[in-house]
């Protein structure tokens, strides 16, 4: 750095004290000062021409991209996360030729890696296993109001007898919900379809009768017929449908149906709905009895020519012998963990003739444990994916329902064919050590 000191005390030993003498000092010594600041500046700009300014933000993503990268190939966020980070610090300001050089190649080494079908595999396996997170509900801002049942869903009515909320049918359905049932709920938020969601059943108490019209069920009654011609006399027990204690025959128009998505055709199993003191009810029962629900089978062989080719694993699911079963429209509980990839088994059902009704095993309240499955017909519990307090729930409430119960020790295709096999024919639930004759179909 320039040393101004003898320069300055030059200056002031031959400033004298007349006003031109002291002016021409301090020009003088501003110009000395002005050479020492213009000599700063320019090293400072030499400087920072040496520095690079990096975004740390970004920088930080690529690491934490790379880390979770590094242990699971598989991770496609992580990938992503990191080619983003490392293209937006390919295009910062200032950068030499051999560092962004280096940031295109990692760029590319991350584009190139690829996880082993083993790894795939594990990662597929691990997700289906996985325990689906439940969101958490504080049930201390859940009111608490009564049910009063229409025919098709429900109204919450407060203490004054108000309706405050209108439920539709899809979403108390699983409920089993009955007039005078108590349940707590809170305003649906989330979704605008809907009107409230239903918490929790806390009580029951009875309602006058003339506050609640009377309502009769017919519950999976078998729609009949060939298309605008469908009918339905009897449900999947063989019951013949009667209102008033005479048989009916009540004509069905699929176009009518709440649910546009679901086409009723010959097969079809649904869930009929009245108020008993409809007086259409005499001369007219297709305009008093309402569909309450329809259950969603495996249509039947007349609309099949209409679907899609079926793909290679049902092809070859279709080839495997066939065991002496007709399940004749039960309904089939299988108890397994909730969105744990059932289909394969419902596929097993359906093709038996039976209606798969999916059931929690991971769900351990007994109240609820019951509610789903007193009014089936069979229940299969697959022991590897049920949890373990809800494997001695389920038994118990069988035996109490006399339904037809056995165990699949695991999710497999034969395995649990088996079991439902056994269930059917009153054979022992457990298949163990011993020795059961499977019968195969003759076709």
């Amino acid at each position: 750095m320039f040393d101004y000191r003898n320069n300055l005390k030059r200056i002031l030993n031959q400033t004298a004290g007349d006003e031109k003498s002291l002016k021409n000092g301090l020009a003088a010594i501003k110009l000395i000062l002005g050479m020492t600041d213009s000599e700063e500046q320019t090293n400072s700009t030499l400087k920072d021409k040496n520095i690079i300014e990096i975004d740390l933000q970004q920088l930080n993503l690529l690491l934490t991209g790379l880390i979770h990268l590094i242990k699971d190939p598989a991770n496609i966020s992580a990938k992503n996360t990191a080619l983003s980070a490392v293209q937006k610090l390919t295009l910062a300001q200032g950068i030499n030729t051999e560092y962004r050089q280096n940031l295109v190649d990692l760029k590319e080494a991350i584009k190139s890696i690829q996880a082993s079908k083993d790894l795939i595999d594990k990662k597929v396996f691990e997700q289906a296993l996985e325990t689906p997170k439940v969101p958490k509900r504080d049930y201390r801002k859940g009111k608490r109001y009564t049910v009063v049942r229409l025919l098709s869903g429900c109204d919450l009515i407060n203490d004054s007898n108000r309706t405050v909320y209108t439920l539709k049918e899809s979403q108390i359905h699983s409920l089993n919900l009955k007039s005078g049932d108590i349940v707590e709920a809170v305003p649906e938020e989330k979704n605008s379809h809907y009107e409230a969601t239903i918490l929790r059943i806390v009580g029951y108490r009875d309602l006058p009768s003339m506050d609640v019209d009377s309502i009769s069920t017919f519950k999976y009654a078998v729609v009949q017929g060939r298309t605008g011609h469908l009918a339905i006399s009897r449900n999947a027990q063989g019951k013949k449908l009667r209102v008033h204690g005479k048989a009916v025959l009540l004509p069905v128009d699929s176009s009518k149906y709440w649910d546009e998505n679901i086409k009723l055709v010959d097969g079809s199993i649904v869930d009929l709905a009245w108020y008993d003191g409809d007086v259409r009810l005499k001369k007219n029962p297709a305009e008093a009895i309402q569909i309450r629900w329809v259950y969603q089978i495996e249509q039947s062989r007349q609309t099949s020519a209409n679907k899609k080719k079926k793909s290679d694993t049902e092809s070859k699911k279709a080839d495997l012998p066939k065991l002496a079963m007709n399940l004749h429209y039960q309904r089939v509980g299988i108890a397994i963990g909730n969105n744990q990839n059932e289909a394969m088994l419902e596929g097993i059902v359906n093709r038996y003739g039976g209606i798969p009704i999916p059931i929690d095993a991971f769900q351990g309240k007994k109240k609820v444990i019951e509610n789903q499955i007193k009014d089936l017909d069979i229940v299969i519990l697959v022991t590897a994916y049920a949890a373990h307090d809800s494997t001695w729930n389920i038994s118990e409430f069988a035996s109490k329902y006399h339904i037809k119960f056995a165990v699949s020790s695991s999710k497999g295709y034969q395995a649990f064919e088996r079991a439902l096999y056994r269930a059917e024919k009153g054979l022992p639930a457990y298949e163990g050590n011993q020795t059961i004759s499977y019968d195969i179909a003759k076709e």
